[in-house]
């Protein structure tokens, strides 16, 4: 089985104007009973995007949704499990953790509009309600410009169109019984924009590693030495290795709560890991600002995987 983009769900398309994160945990009362509503859940959803595509055309809808190993686990117990599946393990640094929380099921729904999403996520636990509770749930949006909630343009290094597969999707060598299949990690952020907002600019751009307006990346000796450009890269074996990150702001101002939800597709999920350890290990200099809230790991089946699940052949 070869790598085919039309057999993976939307773990390679843009952040979205809207955006829908759910972390559900499943209620552990009868396993069989929340099997059959994971069949029916693997079965109806993609008809239920669709239906949406067909209602508005224009919506841009991309949805993408799986499953935490303990799940995985207490569904499936005598199926085959994708490899690098596991719990989250908290990496602690010199100043900071990135903290391990719980989750079984992730639904991440992005579109032009928030009603879309919004139909989506209803349809959807119309489903999964009876078996569930909700552990998170986060609505994002698009900021100016694309910009992050701390002014600077996101994304700039993800691989860019259907070159983005070649990092997100998982291939025959890797593991061939969930080809086409990706890992998802998730991690809520809360940031502290009153002490981030008195920095100057310049100082600013030296914490992220790039210009604020025109995205351009500062000369090494303008950086600080635990930039973010710097601290969260993995370049393992010498080589620089990408994930893609579809990362937004959310936030309730009235609440003074404004935060970045990161979420970071990849078929290789130690290339994450790595990433995420040299952050923490490093003191990312935009950690001084940043309190991670949660972090899950998760695997997004491929349409195939899904359509077994549906069949009860998991």
């Amino acid at each position: 089985m070869t790598i085919d983009i039309k057999k993976a769900q939307d773990v390679y398309k843009d952040a979205g104007e809207s955006v829908i994160f759910t972390t559900l945990m499943l209620k552990h009362e009868n396993q069989s009973e929340e099997k059959d509503a994971i069949a029916e859940f693997s079965d109806m959803s993609n008809s239920i995007i669709n239906s949406m595509r067909i209602r508005d055309p224009e919506a841009q809808v991309h949805v993408a949704w799986g499953f935490g190993s303990n799940a995985w686990d207490y569904l499936f117990p005598n199926s085959p499990k994708p490899k690098e599946l596991e719990n989250f393990k908290e990496i602690k640094g010199p100043k900071y953790t990135a903290v391990s929380t719980p989750g079984d099921l992730f639904i991440h729904v992005r579109a032009s509009k928030m009603s879309v999403c919004y139909e989506i996520i209803d349809q959807f636990m119309g489903i999964l309600r009876p078996i569930t509770t909700v552990e998170d749930e986060t609505h994002g949006f698009r900021y100016f410009e694309g910009r992050s909630i701390v002014g600077f343009i996101d994304g700039t290094e993800n691989p860019a169109g259907v070159e983005s597969m070649d990092y997100t999707l998982i291939d025959e060598k890797q593991d061939p019984e969930f080809v086409n299949g990706s890992y998802a990690f998730a991690q809520k952020y809360s940031h502290n924009m009153d002490a981030w907002n008195d920095l100057k600019t310049e100082d600013q751009e030296k914490a992220i590693g790039r210009h604020k307006f025109s995205d351009r990346e500062l000369d090494d000796d303008e950086k600080l030495p635990n930039a973010h450009n710097i601290a969260a890269k993995d370049e393992d074996g010498g080589v620089e290795h990408k994930i893609v990150r579809m990362n937004v702001p959310f936030s309730d101002p009235a609440k003074n709560l404004t935060g970045t939800y990161f979420i970071g597709y990849s078929k290789d999920f130690a290339v994450t890991n790595r990433m995420l350890t040299n952050m923490f290990t490093k003191s990312d200099r935009l950690l001084d600002f940043s309190t991670p809230i949660t972090g899950n790991l998760f695997f997004i089946p491929s349409k195939d995987t899904l359509d077994k699940i549906a069949e009860g052949e998991y």
